[in-house]
């Protein structure tokens, strides 16, 4: 075990720890251009949100963060973090009229500030293995109970009905696509010489070929899923935006989730928390 939870960087405190998520989602939102997502100069798919709405978005949720890395510090149980959860997403609500920005990133990201800070409060260093580890540890029973919940939500019932893997199942398996796809594609990307804006492109992209989106079947059936899965998958075979037309292209397959009315929100989500990883471990 102490293999695992070895890491070259010092134990974040709970304010980096909450920190790093506001300015990972910053992270997300200032990515241009993405296919059907809000960024700072255009509204993607979306008729009732902007680059504004987000960003009041991410100053109701800058204690949130910070609150339930205290939580996780303090070993509280799932149900607290829910309530936490549940309350943040209200703030959001309150300060977007109503709209729903970050409520998967309140899911995800708290999810990992509270294992995070469990893992600072007991003396160790931050990994991805020790991470996802911890997480499983403290929460993975009560994860897999509510990923057996029925849901409520458009994304959630989308996925139950096409037979796709939820948002919840995500978790409930310690978030197999961002610690398994994304965050080894953000640092290799980097590591191969990309510059961060064309990391965190390529990076969307490869959680977009893999990931059960549930934001896309819910606005484009399974149809518009395997679309963007393809679409992803063939940006990143034709060199992805590291070659001469990548954002040429990235712009166009733009261009065409938006006529289908397509918003990977879902990828979204694990590119901002694959973000906040690079920004902590």
């Amino acid at each position: 075990m102490k293999r695992q939870l070895a890491s070259a960087a010092p134990a974040p405190s709970v304010q980096e720890i909450g920190r790093a998520a506001t300015l990972a989602l910053y992270d997300e939102l200032a990515l241009a251009p993405k296919p059907g997502l809000v960024t700072l100069i255009d509204r993607g798919s979306h008729a009732d949100m902007d680059a504004h709405t987000f960003m009041r978005s991410l100053f109701a949720l800058r204690s949130y963060f910070v609150r339930i890395a205290e939580l996780g510090a303090a070993g509280a149980p799932f149900e607290a973090l829910e309530r936490c959860g549940i309350a943040a997403e209200a703030r959001m609500l309150a300060a977007t009229s109503g709209i729903n920005t970050h409520r998967g990133a309140i899911f995800m990201l708290g999810l990992l500030c509270a294992s995070a800070s469990a893992l600072s409060a007991q003396g160790h260093r931050l990994t991805p293995l020790a991470l996802r580890h911890t997480l499983a540890e403290r929460w993975g029973a009560a994860l897999t109970a509510r990923a057996q919940r029925p849901s409520t939500l458009p994304g959630g019932m989308a996925a139950h009905r096409l037979g796709l893997r939820s948002a919840s199942a995500e978790a409930a398996l310690g978030f197999p696509t961002l610690f398994e796809t994304a965050e080894p594609a953000l640092r290799a990307a980097l590591a191969r010489g990309l510059a961060s804006a064309p990391a965190r492109l390529d990076t969307l992209f490869a959680i977009m070929a893999v990931l059960d989106d549930s934001n896309l079947a819910h606005r484009g059936g399974l149809e518009g899923l395997n679309f963007a899965q393809a679409a992803a998958r063939d940006f990143l075979a034709a060199g992805g935006a590291g070659c001469p037309h990548g954002l040429d292209a990235a712009k166009a397959l733009g261009a065409e989730f938006v006529r289908r009315r397509l918003s990977p929100g879902g990828a979204a989500d694990t590119l901002a928390a694959a973000c906040w990883l690079l920004r902590l471990a």
